[in-house]
C-alpha cells in the first residue's frame, strides 16, 4: 500500500493518462517507422524502438498498480502535534545551526529539490513521532546528525 496525497495521487492518473494517450502511440508509430526501412534482422533502429516500447509498457503496469495500491491521506485526520507523513517540518541542525524545512511525502512525491523527502528515508524515519522541541539523533550515511523540531505544520 502507497500512502499519498491527493496531489500526489493526482499526478499520478495525470502521468498514466500521458504515458498511455501520447507517449504509447509514439513509441507504436516509431516501430512502425523503423519497420517501414527494410531487413528487421539487422534493423537497429526497429530494435531500439521495441526496446523503447517495452520499457515504457512496464513502466505503466507499475503506475497502474501504484495508483491501485494508492491510500490517499485525510490531513485533517492526522494529529498535528507530531511529526507524520504530509507534515512540513522546520528543523535545526544542532550541530550546525542550519535550519531546513522538509515535508514528508510518499516515495512517488519524493523530490529533494521541492524540500519533499520520502517517509522511509533516515531522516524522515528518525523524524517521525517527535513533537516541537525534540531533537531526533539520526543515523545517516555521512555520519550521526541530531535534528531540533522547531515547527511542524501541515499543508
Amino acid at each position: 500500500m502507497a500512502y499519498m496525497s491527493q496531489q500526489g495521487y493526482d499526478e499520478l492518473v495525470a502521468q498514466l493518462k500521458k504515458m498511455e494517450s501520447i507517449d504509447r502511440p509514439a513509441a507504436s508509430a516509431a516501430i512502425a517507422e523503423a519497420r517501414e526501412k527494410g531487413d528487421l534482422s539487422e534493423n537497429a533502429e526497429y530494435d531500439a524502438a521495441r526496446e523503447h516500447q517495452a520499457k515504457l509498457e512496464g513502466k505503466i503496469a507499475e503506475l497502474k498498480q501504484t495508483i491501485l495500491d494508492a491510500k490517499i491521506i485525510d490531513p485533517s485526520r492526522l494529529q498535528h502535534d507530531k511529526v507524520q507523513i504530509l507534515s512540513t517540518v522546520k528543523l535545526k541542525n544542532v550541530k550546525t545551526g542550519i535550519e531546513m524545512t522538509y515535508t514528508i511525502v510518499s516515495e512517488t512525491e519524493a523530490n529533494i529539490r521541492a524540500g519533499k523527502i520520502s517517509v522511509s528515508t533516515p531522516i524522515a524515519q528518525g523524524l517521525l513521532g517527535k513533537k516541537v522541541g525534540e531533537v531526533a539523533t539520526i543515523k545517516v550515511p555521512a555520519g550521526i546528525i541530531e535534528l531540533e523540531v522547531l515547527d511542524i505544520t501541515f499543508a
